[in-house]
């Protein structure tokens, strides 16, 4: 097998790259640079249409690399799938969805596609657009409260996967009789939320980049409004909304974070009290560790930033009765602030201790050096220098 190297910096050939995928949801492969942790296992990872996957085993020793499409054992016939994962990782992935080798009903990797697979499969899959608007326009018919958001053929065209998002429960025993006898095929519903059909058509999120859920999530966990409240986020319903209609998930990935460092912040429902006016909070700047009030409760009016420390000695003071000024903390004339600009935590030198201070000019010097003209007898001054010392002379 020839080594080339490529641009994921691995010295696997293109085939079996670790980068090299253009599935959804595929798995960055770490170990493939090391040659012994691919026989550690024959089980093999192949993944289908979108983010459909399946766990098979090689009985027969087929050495398959990632990239390569097999027809797989199926209910009934044989699918065809791209081999995604092989080795040692492969058995991880299992392990992380749960899977038993012991409880999981194995299915074989039958072969490798042949030309005849190929051109079945893509018959197949020609189809699938034409179907899905048939098969909701027959939903519409029956008037089911379902929409059918994808259909999937099976590798041999035997069976067709019709991918439906319904609110409430949906009794489509006359609609598979229906499909079954239009379509001529095996049919098999399948329900999905609406963030798993976003995942599965795709797209660009707000941030520029690909959606978590077409990426890497599997799985889905509930947003609420809350994480929003948390994070100070605007909430207007259109910026927290995914593609999917849904909360967005990413309000999640940094939540935990916000929770443990607004513990040491004062309560938002307290009230400041002061010698001129009542303040209310109006946001919190977890980075800054700051906190904003304002002298309105609906909306920001002189809006006044302290630090939280300076909100909690407001608040002790109000509980014993006293009243302050105002809410900045007064610095006397007398002391001095001492701005740090490096907070040493752990014993290392100033970054900055290589820099060389420039001096500043206080004034243009008025001492001029002196130039000597050559063959000058030092001892007899020129008339240029009696000129210029009249008190010399």
């Amino acid at each position: 097998m020839e080594h080339t190297l490529n641009g994921c910096g691995c010295g696997i050939n293109k085939k079996g790259c670790c980068r090299n995928s253009h599935q959804k949801l595929s798995t960055f492969d770490w170990l493939c640079d090391l040659p012994e942790t691919q026989q550690d296992t024959d089980y093999v990872e192949v993944q289908f249409k979108n983010t459909r996957k399946g766990y098979f085993l090689n009985s027969t020793k087929i050495p398959l690399e990632k990239g390569d499409v097999v027809a797989v054992e199926s209910s009934p016939g044989h699918d065809i799938g791209e081999v995604t994962l092989t080795g040692r990782l492969v058995l991880l992935q299992m392990n992380k969805q749960h899977i038993n080798p012991e409880k999981y009903e194995v299915k074989r990797v039958y072969r490798k596609a042949k030309e005849t697979d190929i051109e079945k499969f893509n018959e197949a899959k020609a189809k699938e657009q034409e179907t899905m608007i048939k098969a909701r326009q027959i939903a519409e018919s029956l008037k089911l409260n379902m929409k059918i958001g994808d259909v999937e053929f099976q590798g041999d065209g035997n069976k067709a996967i019709f991918y439906y998002i319904a609110d409430e429960r949906v009794d489509f025993r006359q609609l598979i009789k229906v499909f079954a006898e239009t379509f001529r095929v095996r049919i098999e519903m399948k329900q999905i939320g609406a963030r798993q059909e976003a995942g599965r058509i795709g797209g660009i999120g707000p941030c520029g980049r690909e959606l978590c859920c077409s990426g890497w999530m599997t799985n889905f966990n509930s947003v609420s409004t809350s994480a929003a409240r948390y994070q100070d986020i605007s909430m207007n319903p259109q910026k927290l909304a995914g593609q999917c209609g849904k909360l967005k998930c990413c309000m999640n990935y940094e939540l935990d974070t916000y929770v443990d460092a607004l513990k040491d912040f004062p309560s938002k429902e307290i009230q400041l009290e002061t010698l001129d006016n009542t303040y209310y909070h109006f946001k919190t700047d977890a980075f800054k560790s700051a906190v904003s009030y304002s002298t309105s409760q609906n909306f920001g009016a002189n809006v006044v930033t302290i630090s939280a420390e300076r909100a909690k000695e407001i608040i002790a003071l109000n509980k014993k009765g006293i009243k302050p000024d105002s809410l900045e903390d007064k610095i006397n004339d007398d002391e001095v602030v001492k701005k740090v600009d490096y907070d040493n935590v752990i014993g290392e030198d100033s970054l900055t201790r290589f820099d060389t201070q420039k001096r500043k000019k206080t004034g243009k010097s008025n001492h001029r050096p002196i130039l000597k003209k050559k063959n000058q007898n030092p001892d007899q001054p020129n008339d240029q220098n009696r000129n210029e010392n009249p008190i010399a002379n």
